[in-house]
This record gives C-alpha cells, structure tokens and sequence, in this order.
C-alpha cells in the first residue's frame, strides 16, 4: 500500500506573474517545475503549513490567500495530496535554498515548462481563467 504525502504549493503572485520553481538535481522529479511549497506537519494547518514551507524554502514571508486546487496524484514513491493556494509576498524577496532556479511567469506562459504532475491541475485553472484573483 502507498504512502499518503499531504503537501501545499504556493502560487505566489508579484506584479500579475506567477513564481515558478524548479527541482534540483538529487531531489524526487529531478528538474520538475512545481509551485513551492512541501510537507504538512502534524498539528499544521495548510496555511501554517505553507508558511513555513516558503520561509525555509525562499526565506520570504507570504500572505496566503484562497485555496486554488486539491490534486489528488500517485507516484511510483507514495500518493501526493497536493493544495495550492494563491499568496502574495508580504517580506523579503526568493532566496534559492532548494530550487535550481525561479522564473516569474504570466498564466499564458505556464504551460511552457515541464511541471510536476500534481501541479498539472493547477496550471490548468490558472491558464483557463488567465486571472489571478488574489
């Protein structure tokens, strides 16, 4: 039986573009695009989750806002609960601690890049509505 991974993503909106990250070398789905984020701890809400995430990840603070998506996807490694939230910096600006590199997109260029699976549904809400409502 596979493991059940809750995780969060962060659809960080600055100046109607989209942050986009992408996997390193060592990590599961090497070179992936995805929505940073991670891991809901025991006790965490997504929310709490989620800002904890992006601080250790970007070493930035954000605002969450509404829920986007709930993607439900199994890989090889366990089943991924995936929560994608959008979010707006509120202090500092990405700094690079797990991701090889970060890309600020408009919605009409998310589909050019090699996303996670789970991150799949997202990018198609996004790209169908091309608003963010944040």
């Amino acid at each position: 039986m596979k493991k059940n991974i809750h995780v969060v993503g962060a659809v960080i909106i600055k100046d109607e573009k989209i942050l986009c990250a992408q996997r390193g070398k060592g990590r599961v789905l090497p070179f992936k695009w995805e929505f940073p984020g991670g891991k809901i701890e025991e006790g965490e809400s997504p929310q709490q989750a989620l800002k904890r995430e992006i601080y250790e990840e970007l070493q930035c603070e954000i605002e969450v806002g509404d829920q986007i998506e709930l993607t439900v996807h199994e890989y090889d490694f366990g089943i991924v609960h995936l929560r994608t939230f959008y979010c707006k910096l509120v202090e500092g600006e990405p700094i690079l601690t797990e991701h090889v590199i970060i890309k600020w997109l408009h919605c009409d260029e998310l589909e050019n890049l090699d996303w996670a699976p789970a991150d799949l549904p997202t990018i198609e809400k996004l790209t169908s509505t091309a608003q963010l409502e944040y």
